[in-house]
């Protein structure tokens, strides 16, 4: 049986209605029932209440669609079967007994909901209660529906918000029961479906193959008309539409190019949200290369069956007036706040934005400056190449296996780019080039982290030279790495070579230090410090999440950094 998260299995439906009931201010539970009222209800009185339900398992249908501008009550049986005649009438006289000037049920089309329903509704006629029922029947699946009808699926929220801001607005019982009806004759819903689903506490409805989809199914865990093979997206999509709208099947939908339409796309419970957009996105193509126009597309979980990991597409042919009642104002919380307009894949993107022009750089030409930058790039470059298998060797311990294939892909960048230009001789414009390249070709997060030192530490330099400015500029590229890396000294990463390196450079603020000698053991103290991260715990970066208490060997970035500073540096 399938795990489930509920207190108890027998509690479930009083519990999801409680839980919707206690998070919203603007709804009320009426005693002794699993029925759910707006809390203002006085408002009803002068204007036609709607009253819908059925059984527990559709969340967030049906409590989700109590409030003003759509219905005035709901009814909640328990999971997957209809509610009891008695909760029905009690929800019927509820409202009567506020001032109702009519009532309209609003019933989806299962033997179990119109029997109830109709039982309800003779004995509320018989108290003297003018009450009516519409039956929506809006499922295309099957193209010779049986004596049953088709079943009403999720197209009923498009007939709530018709009815509801019908009645917000204060139309008759007769007129509103007369446009209802026009509306659900001019729509249709499709299911398809990756998983089964399961009542808590029982098995799976059906069982479905790795490499299979059911069409056509409908919201209680009952098997669809046709099982096939998976589909892409898109093509699963132009399935379903095509069967919705076959001439030769007797419950199709009538589109025309040209035809104005809303579209749900309803997630039946379980399917990611990522699925659902891409199905969304696909749907609203192949309409539009129908000639169809969306008015308006609603996509999210508006009526479910359970964990179901599927999804269904509802299509209502609109008019002016009900593209106005559908965009009608409602607090109903599962009602979703969509812009008015229209719906389009064809949408001019939004410019990218032109970089501005570039500081221009200090012209100091090829001079002694820039050969020496070379140099030591090239040293960088050429030891970063060496060292690649040894990175990569522990970076496998606690890593992805990746650190010396990254270092090696910077080295090669920077090389490139030497060749195509002579490198900038000015140290703030330099670091700054170079952290251009890095982040455009490093990848992996020692790009970003190298980008930051050197972006921070040129603006550091800017305008400034000597021995301090560079102590300086080492602080504030580590503080940069600091602030949006997360990591600190002692992490064991990267930071912990260039923080040793960054303290000895110190040294440099002090008149008559000997800058050779700083230099020589910051280059030490890095390479210490690379050494002693082998015997650290792992605080940050992806080694961090590795179990083990100890990771034996030294941090593959500390070492790549302490390298790096032996080159530059010797």
């Amino acid at each position: 049986v399938p795990k489930k998260l509920v207190t108890t299995v027998s509690g479930c439906a009083d519990d999801a209605v409680a839980g919707l009931v206690a998070c919203n201010p603007g709804l009320r539970l009426l005693q002794g029932h699993r029925v759910v009222l707006r809390d203002d209800l006085q408002a009803v009185r002068g204007r036609v209440a709607l009253l819908s339900g059925g059984g527990s398992g559709h969340e967030p249908a049906h409590a989700g669609y109590v409030g003003k501008g759509m219905l005035t009550g709901v009814v909640a049986g328990a999971v997957f079967a209809s509610p009891s005649v008695g909760s029905i009438l009690a929800a019927i006289r509820a409202v009567a007994q506020a001032g109702a000037a009519g009532i309209l049920l609003i019933v989806k089309n299962y033997t179990g909901d119109r029997l109830n329903f109709g039982m309800a509704l003779e004995r509320a006629r018989a108290e003297g209660t003018d009450v009516r029922m519409v039956v929506v029947g809006d499922d295309c699946a099957f193209t010779t529906p049986g004596k049953a009808g088709r079943r009403g699926i999720c197209g009923t929220v498009l007939i709530h918000k018709v009815a509801g801001a019908l009645a917000e607005a204060g139309a008759s019982l007769d007129e509103i029961e007369k446009k209802v009806k026009a509306a659900a004759k001019v729509m249709g819903t499709l299911g398809l479906s990756l998983s089964p689903c399961s009542i808590p506490g029982s098995k799976p409805s059906f069982q479905l193959a790795e490499d299979e989809m059911e069409l056509g199914l409908g919201i209680h865990g009952e098997a669809g008309v046709r099982r096939m093979k998976l589909l892409p997206a898109d093509k699963a999509v132009e399935t379903m539409l095509k069967h919705m709208t076959d001439p030769s099947s007797a419950s199709h939908l009538s589109l025309t190019p040209g035809s104005s339409v809303v579209l749900v796309v309803n997630n039946l419970g379980g399917l990611s949200c990522l699925e659902l957009g891409i199905v969304a996105g696909a749907a609203v193509r192949c309409l539009e290369n129908q000639g169809i126009r969306i008015a308006r597309a609603l996509v999210g979980s508006f009526m479910t069956a359970l964990e179901m990991a599927g999804v269904s597409l509802t299509l209502m042919l609109v008019d002016e007036e009900l593209v106005k009642l559908i965009d009608a104002k409602t607090t109903a919380m599962a009602w979703p706040n969509i812009l008015a307009g229209p719906v389009t894949t064809r949408k001019e993107e939004v410019p990218a934005p032109i970089e501005g022009p570039r500081k221009p750089q200090d012209e100091t030409g090829i001079g002694p400056g820039t050969a020496r930058v070379e140099q030591v790039l090239q040293r960088v470059c050429s030891t970063l190449l060496a060292i690649q298998d040894k990175l990569n060797e522990l970076d496998r311990g606690a890593g992805d296996g990746d650190c010396g294939h990254t270092h090696a892909q910077a080295a090669q960048a920077i090389q490139e780019w030497m060749h195509s230009r002579p490198p900038p001789a000015a140290p703030a414009q330099l670091l700054s080039a170079l952290a251009d390249v890095l982040l455009e070709q490093m990848g992996g997060s020692s790009g970003v982290l190298y980008g930051l030192f050197l972006t921070a530490a040129a603006q550091s330099l800017r305008g400034r030279s000597g021995s301090p400015a560079w102590a300086d500029a080492m602080d504030a590229g580590i503080e940069a790495m600091q602030r949006y890396g997360g990591a600190a000294p002692g992490d064991r990463t990267m930071l912990d070579s260039l923080f040793a390196a960054t303290q000895a450079l110190h040294s440099l603020r002090s008149p008559g230090a000997d800058p050779l000698q700083v230099l020589a053991a910051a280059v030490q103290r890095a390479e210490a410090a690379a050494e002693a991260t082998r015997h650290m715990e792992a605080g940050a970066g992806r080694a961090s999440y590795i179990r083990s208490s100890r990771l034996e060997q030294p941090d593959p970035g500390a070492v790549a950094v302490a390298a790096v500073l032996r080159a530059v540096l010797e």
